[in-house]
């Protein structure tokens, strides 16, 4: 068992002996009873789960031998049964703030290749997701809704303020009330299910940081994200120390999809298999939702080595490799030819962070919410597009770089060539 990680690049090594989770999911055969039975609620505590694809239920306050496990996965009325993972963040590389940050800075929007390398050497100019000409098409538009799923997003911030999804029933109406009747009260910019509570303010600043790569306003201050027109929806379910649980990453994606999500940007991964995370990643697909996800900073082969969820074999879902400035793929990010699908630029991105703040980060969470924002683009110029139709047209348009043509099953993002239907 390995700890699930948000994809940052890590400044030291994951421990592998971490074998975290907090007690069990549980999923039952169609037409059963056994949640009501005093039998299975005398394991622990219950929390029963209706989720579109099935009948759940979290088994919490109990640690089950190997011998209770093997019962219970044998019982008639159960499907199966798996730990709910712990999630956690891990350290980020980050560079001290950015007092007056500029557009000049974003070498993946746009990269002169002397706003790209590092102390001592240039990047290699044009190595980005040629977002310029992308905007000459669209830019965007405020009917597309991108749920950024992860630590939450500072929806004060100066340069997300307005780019906020907005739940106006409960933003007009009674505190306190589930004014909408979706089962969440105050949910106003999103909910929080690392607390439970409708505030996913971000006291960490990685979901925030996706946010302002996907859609930072163009408002001459601060920087600018992929797309100028966008609704981000705020969905946290890792708190500000870092840690979540797989059933609230479920939890996170069924409330996306039910509130009217047409992507979420997952930049988050590792660890063990669940079948109910993917179970879920199949039903937003079902429901027309794209599922964006980072591949992982362990520098290893996704094809022989999965990480989660950017392996599952699910529909639609589309993995996202790291880049440098120079075009090549960062030395952290993991890489797979038939498990990792693009490139983007992953590598000292610089982008919103709590507290109306700036800084640069690099992982593979930065590179995703980067095909977020192309894709949201694309769903802009496009609305009747299907997902297998956008995933195809990402792929199809990439650049096949020499440097990136191993390491992945198409190369890097070009949001121009997407949008114009230009294919290798």
């Amino acid at each position: 068992m390995k700890k699930v990680i948000l994809s940052c690049a890590l400044a030291l090594s994951v421990s592998a002996a971490a074998q975290d989770f907090n007690g069990y999911i549980v999923k039952f055969k169609q037409g059963s009873n056994l949640l009501e039975q005093k039998s299975f609620k005398s394991l622990g505590k219950v929390e029963k789960l209706n989720f579109s694809f099935g009948q759940f239920a979290k088994l919490s306050e109990v640690n089950l031998s190997n011998k209770a496990m093997s019962d219970l996965a044998n019982n008639p009325e159960i499907e199966y049964i798996e730990p709910n993972w712990i999630i956690k963040v891990d350290p980020v590389d980050s560079s001290k703030e950015e007092l007056d940050p500029k557009y000049a800075q974003q070498w993946g929007l746009k990269n002169t290749g002397r706003n790209s390398g590092g102390w001592f050497s240039s990047g290699k100019a044009g190595e980005d997701v040629n977002a310029e000409k992308a905007w000459e098409i669209t830019k965007g538009s405020k009917d597309i809704v991108v749920a950024v799923i992860d630590t939450g997003i500072d929806f004060r911030h100066p340069d997300l303020k307005d780019q906020m999804w907005t739940n106006e029933a409960e933003l007009n109406g009674i505190e306190g009330v589930d004014d909408d009747g979706n089962g969440y009260v105050d949910d106003i910019y999103g909910y929080d299910f690392a607390n439970q509570d409708g505030n996913p303010t971000d006291g960490h600043s990685h979901g925030t940081h996706c946010a302002g790569v996907i859609g930072a306003s163009h408002n001459s201050i601060g920087v600018m994200g992929v797309m100028a027109n966008v609704k981000l929806m705020g969905i946290k379910f890792l708190t500000d120390s870092g840690s979540g649980e797989t059933v609230n990453a479920i939890k996170s994606i069924e409330y996306a999809v039910k509130n009217g999500a047409h992507i979420t940007s997952n930049s988050w991964g590792g660890g063990e298999k669940s079948e109910a995370l993917k179970e879920a990643i199949k039903a937003a697909y079902d429901a027309g939702t794209m599922f964006v996800a980072a591949a992982g900073n362990s520098r290893s082969n996704n094809d022989t080595r999965p990480t989660y969820p950017a392996s599952y074999d699910v529909e639609g879902l589309i993995t996202v490799g790291a880049m440098d400035g120079k075009g090549n793929r960062s030395s952290f990010s993991n890489y797979g030819k038939t498990s990792v699908h693009v490139f983007a630029p992953g590598s000292n991105i610089l982008s919103t962070v709590k507290n109306g703040g700036y800084k640069k980060m690099s992982g593979t969470s930065m590179a995703t919410p980067f095909v977020s924002g192309v894709l949201g683009l694309l769903l802009a110029n496009e609305p009747g597009i299907t997902i297998d139709q956008a995933k195809e047209r990402l792929m199809e348009s990439t650049i096949l770089n020499s440097s990136l043509s191993d390491y992945a099953a198409a190369g890097r993002v070009d949001a121009y060539r997407m949008l114009r239907n230009e294919r290798n």
